[in-house]
């Protein structure tokens, strides 16, 4: 998998014992580099952020306190 700029990031997370829901976000390429070497991505609030690697390895990255953030799926867009 290539480095792209843009990515869809799902999140899916439990609502009740037979229900799910599935948030999506969408992450921009920023210059900014992640602690595993990869291009780190933002959302336009820039609450959300995620190192991405080529191979499509997400590792969520802390932008305030009392997050504890879930890795995604990830999905490369055009």
């Amino acid at each position: 998998m290539e480095t792209k700029d843009r990515y869809r990031l799902s999140f899916t997370h439990q609502r009740s014992d037979k229900d799910s829901a599935t948030d999506e976000v969408i992450v921009e390429r920023t210059d900014t580099v992640g602690p595993g070497g990869n291009p780190v991505y933002c959302d336009p609030t820039g609450i959300l952020r995620a190192e991405i690697s080529p191979a499509g390895e997400v590792r969520m990255l802390v932008s305030g306190a009392y997050q504890a953030p879930t890795a995604p799926s990830v999905e490369p867009l055009p």
